[in-house]
């Protein structure tokens, strides 16, 4: 995934650069993403931006965000993170919620429906993407095999 040219995606107005309408065809961690904007596709250096689904019923797994911050904004759904060191800590959140996701934070996210996906805009401090999430231990992660 990470050797796909995501560049084909934008349009470069001369110093604004657009993605129109993108496609959802992308994944990480059971999360799906629509094509967003990140050093991959429009040289950005401290910043990404896409929208995520979650779809019913989902989890995605366990992961601290390393050295980066992360915000979202809940468009559809209801979400549950759990974090803290032993994911001890529950908040929910649906549309309309802004959320800030602290560097560092082990967390878990779930989809409280079996039957609506969770869609979010989610903006990090990380240009990268996904490269410095790292995965944490929980109980719902299925065992390697």
């Amino acid at each position: 995934m990470d050797h796909e040219d995501l560049t084909r995606h934008v349009e470069d107005g001369g110093g604004i650069l657009c993605i129109r309408s993108p496609e959802t065809h992308r994944g990480w961690n059971g999360i799906r993403y629509r094509t967003g904007l990140s050093a991959k596709n429009v040289g950005a250096r401290r910043l990404s931006m896409n929208v995520a689904t979650v779809p019913p019923g989902a989890v995605a797994y366990a992961h601290v965000h390393v050295d980066f911050e992360v915000m979202l904004f809940i468009l559809e759904g209801r979400v549950r993170h759990e974090y803290g060191p032993n994911l001890e800590i529950s908040m929910e959140n649906g549309p309309g919620d802004f959320i800030f996701i602290e560097p560092g934070v082990p967390h878990e996210v779930l989809n409280l429906s079996d039957t609506e996906p969770v869609v979010a805009v989610v903006a990090r401090s990380d240009a990268s993407e996904w490269s410095n999430i790292v995965d944490y231990p929980s109980t719902r992660r299925p065992a390697e095999g």
